[in-house]
C-alpha cells in the first residue's frame, strides 16, 4: 500500500540553519555531500526533541509495545503478537517524523543504530573513561560509592538497580539522578545531539571531551543522559534489529544496506516509499563494502552420504572441499585510479564491515602497507577494477605455516614497520572467490565460473596473496581422507561447496557447509545459547550463582502467530561445569541488577519449564532473554528429557565463552535445535544401541550407587484430585491392563481424569502423535508390535506418574513392547535391580527388589565405582560441588614431555590427574585418551614440534576422533579452578 509522502518546496530557515550545523562540520563538509549525493532529501521543519526519540521509539520497544487504541488489532481484537506490536510502532514514529520534520531520516537514523553508522568516527571512549567524567562534571568526591560504582564499573555492586539498571549506562542514570540539574525534558533536538557528538568523536583527549559532556549534562535530564551513553556506547538492545528498522523505513532497507554496508546511503537514497531501488543498485559496487556469504554449520552426525545431498549436488554430481582457515574474513577491492601512486586503489573490509586499509594498504606505493607493496604483478594486465572474498590470515615463512589467528594484527603491524623482513610473520590473503570484475557484479554466476575467472586475472605472490586450493569430488567418501589430513596439519577444517551456486548476500545457506572434526567425548557443534535462569551455590560458592539454565528461543512460526512472545525461552539444560572464576565474575558484571527470585507468573512471559505447574528445574533466580547474555557451551551427547521444556537436554554440559558478540535474538532457537537434533538423533540411537549390546554381553553389570529409598505406601491405586499432569499428551488404549486391573474404559478415564486425551485410531501411534498403553495381547496390540519402530507402554507407567505427581522417566518395568533404543534409554533410570532413581517405591515393588538384591548379593570385596556414581548424579541433574577429587574424572591423559622436562615435574602432573579421578595413559594409540598434555616447561618451540607430531599420529587412527591436544597450563589451570576448562587457549602454536 502506498503512502502519501509530502515535500514542501523549501525548507524553513531554521531547518536549513540545523542542516547546516549538522553535515557542513563533519569529515567531508557540506559542499563535498552536495555533490555525492545531489538528490538527497531535505527537512522542511526542524528535527523532533531528542526526548520524544526514545519517548516514541525507544522505551515503548523496550516495554513491550503500545497502549491504547492503536495497540488494538483489526476487527476489535486486543490481541496482536509482538511483532506486530513492534512494527506500529516504529512506523508510528517514521509517519509522524515525514509528516512533522521531513524526508531526511538520517540524524535519527544515526541515533536509533550509531553500530552501523560508519560516517561519525569512534568516540574512543569506554565506560570507565565515561565514568570518569561523569564524576567531575557532577563534582562528587572519587571516593564516593557513587564514583566507585562509575570508574570500577567492572566491580559487581551490591544493591539492584532500578529501573533498566544493571549495564553501565543504567548505572550513569542512578548516579545522575540523585544530582540532576534537570528533571524536567531536555532542550535539545535530534540535530543538536548529533552536533555535539560529532564534535565528541573529533576530540582529542579528556580536556576537549569534558566541556562537551558538561553541556549534555547541562541540557538533558537523567533519562536523556542514560539514552546518550548506550549511544555513545553503540549499546542500544532496543528489541528491533537494523533490518527491522531498515525495512521499516522502506521497503528495500536491508537490500541496500547489504551492498553498500552505509546507512546515509540507505536514508538518503531511499527516502520515498513509493519509489523502488533499481536491481542495479541492489548489485555490489567497486569501494562500497557488502555483508557476505557465511557457511551453515554441519556436525559429524549428519554422516557423508547426507551431507553432500544437503548442498544441492545431485548423486555422483561435484562438489567442492576447501580447508578451513583459522583467520579474519576479508573482502579486498581494487580499482583503477590515475591519482593514485601506481595506478591503483585498494580497499579491505573485515565481515563486519572495519575498515583495514591502513593496515593492509591502499596502494601499490603506499609505505605503510603490510601488503599492497608485494602485490605489484599480481593482477592481470587487463582488470581495472575487482572485488575479491577471501581470508586473512598470519603467515609464518620460516615453516611455510599458518600461526595462529590472534597473532594476525600483530603480523600486520610488523609487516609495516619491517617490510623487507622475508623471515617475520605477516599477513597472507588466501582468495576463495570473486564476486566482482571489470564494472561486472558476478554473485548471480555459479562458483565455478567465478572461480574460472579468478583463475585467470590473478598470479600467486607466495607467502602474500594466493588462490585458495580446492578439490573436486564426486563422492562422499572423499571427504573423510581429506579430513584426516587437515587433522594432522592442524587445521579448523573443511568447507564444502557446490559449485554451481550463486553467491547470497548476508546470507547462510546449505550451499556452502562447515565440517570441523569431533573431538573425544564431547557432542559435535558448539552451542550458543541464553541463559534464563541462576541457581545459587554450596560451600565455597554459596550464596552466589554456581549454575544456570539455557533455554531456546520460540519458534518463528509461535512468534509470528502470536503464540510466543518475541522474548520466550523454553529450559533446555543447566550448565555450571567450565565456568571459572572470572567466567563467574563477568556473567554477574553482565547482568548485575537483572536477576528476579522465581515468581512463576512473572517469568511465564519470558520462559517455559517443563511438567507444567509442577516447575520442573525451577531456578532460584531468572532474568528476562534480551537483558542476559549468550555462552557458549559443549557437551557429552544430546538425550530425551521429560525435565526440560524443549524434551531433550544436553548430557554433561560444559562451558566455553561468553559470547559478547551475540545478541540475545542471534542464539540457538526452538527452529534451529530440531533442524540440528534431526541430525544427531541417528547418531544418539547408534550409541545407545552399541552401549545395550555391550550391556548384554558383560555377564558382571556396573556396580551403582544406591540413592536412599523412600516407601510411597502399600497401596493398590491412590486416587487423586484432578490434574493437568497429562496435559498435552494423547494415549490410544486398545485394552484392559493387568496391572493395574482395570477395563479399557477405566484406563482411558484415569487418562482422562489428569488432562490426558484419548484417541481411537492407531495410526496416531504409529505417527508419533500418541502413546499406546498395554501390558497384555489382543489382536489390536500384535498389529502395533508389528510395526516398526512401535513402543507400548504399560499403563503401570501412568499410575506410578500420578503417584509421583510428575512425569518419569520410563524404566524397563514400563515397556510392554520397545525398540533396542528404547530400551537402553529406560535401562539408564534404574539400577541392576530395578530400583528407579527418579520416583518412590511401593511395598511390593521394595520387596522384588530386596529378592533380587538376595539373589545376587554383592559381596564386600568389589570396589565402589564412584566415576560411575557422579556421572548418575549429573545425569539427573544434580550438580556436584567443586572438588579437586574428580575435576579430571571424565579424562583419560596422555603426557607428551619434550627434551629436559624434569621426573619431579611429571611425576607431579600424573598425581594430579590421578587425585582428581582422572586416568594416565601410557599409549598415545590409546583409543580412549581425550587428552595429550604437551609438557614444554617454557620451551614452546619444541612443544611446537611435539604438538605437531602428536597430530600426525592421531590422524591416522581408524576411528576419527580427535583428542584435545593441550599445554600443561591447561592441566594448571584446571586443578586451580577445580573444574574442566576451555582447551583452545592452551593448545601449543
Amino acid at each position: 500500500m502506498s503512502q502519501r509522502i509530502k515535500r514542501p518546496s523549501s525548507p524553513s530557515d531554521s531547518a536549513k540553519e540545523e542542516e547546516e550545523r549538522m553535515y557542513a562540520n563533519g569529515p567531508e563538509g557540506l559542499d563535498e555531500i552536495n555533490e555525492k549525493y545531489p538528490l538527497r532529501p531535505h527537512n522542511h521543519s526542524r528535527t523532533l526533541p531528542f526526548s520524544d526519540l526514545f519517548n516514541s521509539l525507544f522505551n515503548p520497544l523496550t516495554k513491550g509495545g503500545p497502549s491504547g487504541p492503536t495497540a488494538r488489532a483489526r476487527g476489535g481484537s486486543t490481541k496482536i503478537s509482538p511483532a506486530e506490536q513492534r512494527r506500529q510502532i516504529i512506523e508510528r514514529f517514521f509517519s509522524r517524523w515525514r509528516n512533522e520534520v521531513g524526508n531526511d531520516i538520517y540524524p535519527a537514523m544515526r541515533l536509533i543504530l550509531p553500530d552501523i553508522d560508519r560516517e561519525r568516527p569512534m568516540y574512543r571512549l569506554k565506560e570507565q573513561a565515561i565514568g570518569k567524567l561523569l564524576v567531575k562534571i557532577m563534582r562528587i568526591s572519587p571516593s564516593s560509592d557513587d564514583a566507585k560504582s562509575l570508574i570500577n564499573w567492572k566491580v559487581p555492586g551490591k544493591t539492584l538497580a532500578s529501573r533498566m539498571a544493571g549495564d553501565f549506562a543504567g548505572r550513569c542514570f542512578e548516579a545522575i539522578k540523585k544530582r540532576p540539574l534537570r528533571t524536567e525534558q531536555g532542550d535539545m533536538r535530534i540535530g543538536d545531539v548529533n552536533v555535539l557528538l560529532d564534535k565528541l568523536a573529533a576530540a582529542s583527549g579528556e580536556a576537549e571531551q569534558l566541556p562537551i559532556f558538561e553541556e549534555f549534562y547541562r541540557r538533558m535530564n537523567p533519562e536523556e543522559m542514560q539514552w546518550l551513553i548506550r549511544i555513545i556506547l553503540r549499546q542500544m538492545k532496543i528489541g528491533a534489529t537494523e533490518k527491522t528498522m531498515l525495512n521499516a523505513w522502506h521497503e528495500d532497507g536491508s537490500a541496500l544496506y547489504n551492498v553498500s554496508s552505509s546507512l546515509r546511503h540507505v536514508c538518503w537514497d531511499l527516502w520515498d516509499p513509493n519509489i523502488r531501488i533499481e536491481e542495479e543498485k541492489k548489485q555490489l559496487s567497486i569501494m562500497s563494502n557488502f555483508q557476505p556469504q557465511l557457511a551453515h554449520f554441519s556436525v559429524m552426525a549428519l554422516t557423508w552420504d547426507k551431507m553432500v545431498p544437503k548442498l544441492g549436488v545431485e548423486e555422483g554430481g561435484e562438489f567442492w572441499m576447501e580447508e578451513k582457515l583459522d583467520g579474519e574474513r576479508m573482502q579486498l577491492h581494487m580499482q583503477e585510479d590515475d591519482s593514485v601512486p601506481g595506478g591503483f586503489k585498494f580497499g579491505f573490509w573485515s565481515r563486519r564491515a572495519k575498515d583495514y586499509t591502513y593496515l593492509y594498504g591502499s596502494s601499490f606505493e603506499d609505505d605503510q602497507s603490510a601488503l599492497t607493496r608485494h602485490l605489484k604483478g599480481a593482477f592481470h594486465e587487463g582488470v581495472w577494477n575487482c572485488i575479491l572474498d577471501g581470508e586473512m590470515i598470519a603467515f609464518d615463512p620460516k615453516v611455510g605455516k599458518m600461526v595462529a589467528f590472534g597473532t594476525l594484527k600483530t603480523s600486520a603491524l610488523q609487516a609495516q614497520k619491517n617490510p623487507y623482513d622475508e623471515q617475520g610473520w605477516r599477513p597472507l590473503f588466501r582468495i576463495f572467490d570473486m564476486l566482482y570484475l571489470n564494472d561486472e557484479d558476478l554473485c548471480n554466476y555459479e562458483l565455478r565460473d567465478r572461480r574460472n575467472s579468478l583463475q585467470k586475472i590473478i598470479k600467486d605472490v607466495p607467502g602474500r596473496l594466493e588462490i585458495h586450493d580446492y578439490k573436486r569430488c564426486t563422492s562422499p567418501s572423499d571427504i573423510e581422507p581429506y579430513l584426516r589430513e587437515i587433522v594432522e596439519n592442524s587445521s579448523e577444517g573443511l568447507v564444502l561447496k557446490n559449485p554451481r551456486s550463486p553467491y547470497v548476500l548476508n546470507d547462510r545457506n546449505w550451499t556452502w557447509i562447515k565440517v570441523k572434526p569431533e573431538y573425544m567425548t564431547e557432542f559435535g557443534e558448539n552451542l550458543d545459547c541464553v541463559i534464563i535462569g541462576g541457581y545459587y551455590g554450596t560451600g565455597r560458592r554459596g550464596g552466589t550463582l554456581s549454575s544456570f539454565l539455557c533455554g531456546l528461543r520460540a519458534s518463528q512460526q509461535d512468534i509470528k502467530s502470536g503464540v510466543a512472545g518475541p522474548e520466550k525461552f523454553y529450559s533446555f539444560f543447566k550448565v555450571g561445569g567450565g565456568l571459572k572464576t572470572q567466567d563467574y565474575r563477568e556473567i554477574e558484571r553482565l547482568t548485575e541488577g537483572k536477576w528476579h527470585d522465581w515468581n512463576p507468573k512473572s517469568a511465564s512471559k519470558y520462559m517455559e519449564l517443563a511438567g507444567g505447574e509442577r516447575y520442573h528445574e525451577k531456578p532460584d533466580v531468572w532474568i528476562r532473554p534480551s537483558e542476559s547474555v549468550v555462552i557458549e557451551v559443549k557437551a557429552a551427547s544430546v538425550e530425551e528429557s521429560v525435565s526440560f521444556k524443549v524434551g531433550q537436554t544436553l548430557r554433561f554440559p560444559r562451558f566455553r565463552s561468553i559470547r559478547t558478540d551475540k545478541s540475545w535474538d542471534a542464539a540457538l532457537g526452538i527452529d534451529e535445535w530440531q533442524e540440528l537434533h534431526y541430525r544427531v538423533k541417528e547418531e544418539v540411537n547408534e550409541k545407545k544401541e552399541m552401549a545395550l549390546e555391550e550391556r548384554r554381553q558383560k555377564q558382571a553389570p556396573r556396580k551403582r550407587q544406591k540413592r536412599e529409598v523412600t516407601v510411597a505406601g502399600d497401596v493398590d491405586y491412590v486416587t487423586v484430585e484432578k490434574s493437568k499432569l497429562l496435559e498435552g499428551m494423547s494415549f490410544y488404549v486398545p485394552g484392559g491392563s493387568q496391572n493395574p486391573k482395570k477395563t479399557k474404559a477405566q484406563v482411558e478415564g484415569l487418562v482422562k481424569e489428569h488432562g490426558g486425551a484419548i484417541v481411537q485410531n492407531p495410526a496416531r501411534v504409529t505417527q508419533g502423535v500418541a502413546v499406546a498403553l498395554a501390558d497384555r495381547a489382543n489382536g489390536h496390540v500384535t498389529s502395533l508390535k508389528n510395526k516398526e519402530g512401535v513402543n507400548i507402554i504399560t499403563p503401570k507407567w501412568v499410575l506410578d506418574c500420578i503417584r509421583q505427581g510428575s512425569l518419569v522417566p520410563y524404566e524397563e518395568g514400563h515397556l510392554y513392547h520397545a525398540t533396542d533404543s528404547m530400551h537402553a534409554l529406560a535401562a539408564e533410570n534404574t539400577d541392576k535391580y530395578g530400583d528407579s532413581y527418579y520416583r518412590d517405591v511401593d511395598i511390593d515393588e521394595l520387596r522384588e527388589i530386596f529378592s533380587r538384591m538376595k539373589d545376587d548379593r554383592v559381596s564386600d570385596g568389589v570396589e565402589f565405582d564412584k566415576n560411575a556414581f557422579y556421572d548418575q548424579l549429573e545425569a539427573q541433574g544434580h550438580e556436584l560441588p567443586r572438588s579437586k577429587g574428580y575435576v579430571f574424572r571424565k579424562s583419560r591423559v596422555f603426557f607428551m614431555p619434550v627434551e629436559g622436562v624434569s621426573a619431579l615435574t611429571m611425576a607431579r602432573l600424573e598425581s594430579w590427574v590421578r587425585f582428581g579421578s582422572g586416568e594416565v595413559a601410557g599409549d598415545l594409540d590409546d583409543g580412549a585418551v581425550t587428552h595429550v598434555v604437551v609438557v614444554g616447561c617454557g620451551n614452546e618451540e619444541a612443544a611446537r614440534k611435539a604438538a605437531a607430531g602428536v597430530r600426525s599420529q592421531v590422524s591416522k587412527r581408524a576411528a576419527l576422533k580427535i583428542p584435545y591436544i593441550v599445554s600443561e597450563k591447561w592441566l594448571e589451570e584446571c586443578w586451580r579452578e577445580e573444574t574442566l576448562v576451555n582447551e583452545e587457549p592452551y593448545v601449543p602454536s
